[in-house]
């Protein structure tokens, strides 16, 4: 089954709003399927986390595989201490995971985007 990150941009209402409707469906039936979902803000709050150059990161991880740090930057063409800092940052937004042999590596088939005005 294809893993899919939903990302948007929302109030914190709309997340109370979220809760409130998944507490209410799972009440008294079996509890709906997780939904793996990052909210931002605003639009520069997450244009600030995913910028052109963490987005091309994603893809050249996604369809090499898992690849060290350094294999990665050389792979990109980019400085390696800048690289570091993108993957340290992809990875406390859930976006790649590192493996158990310090390989890093994009644990979703597919981002979503939702922009609500």
């Amino acid at each position: 089954m294809p893993k899919t990150l939903y990302v948007r941009v929302s109030t914190p209402d709309d997340a109370l709003d979220r809760f409130e409707a998944a507490w209410h469906l799972a009440s008294g039936r079996k509890a709906p399927a997780p939904l793996a979902l990052m909210s931002f803000a605003d639009l520069p709050l997450l244009a600030k986390n995913l910028t052109p150059a963490r987005w091309d990161l994603l893809k050249k991880l996604k369809t090499s595989g898992p690849l060290t740090v350094f294999a990665l930057a050389k792979t990109l063409e980019r400085d390696y201490k800048n690289v570091h800092t993108d993957v340290a940052r992809l990875i406390d937004l859930n976006l790649i995971e590192r493996t158990e042999n310090s390989l890093v590596r994009v644990s979703w088939d597919a981002v979503r985007a939702e922009l609500r005005l």
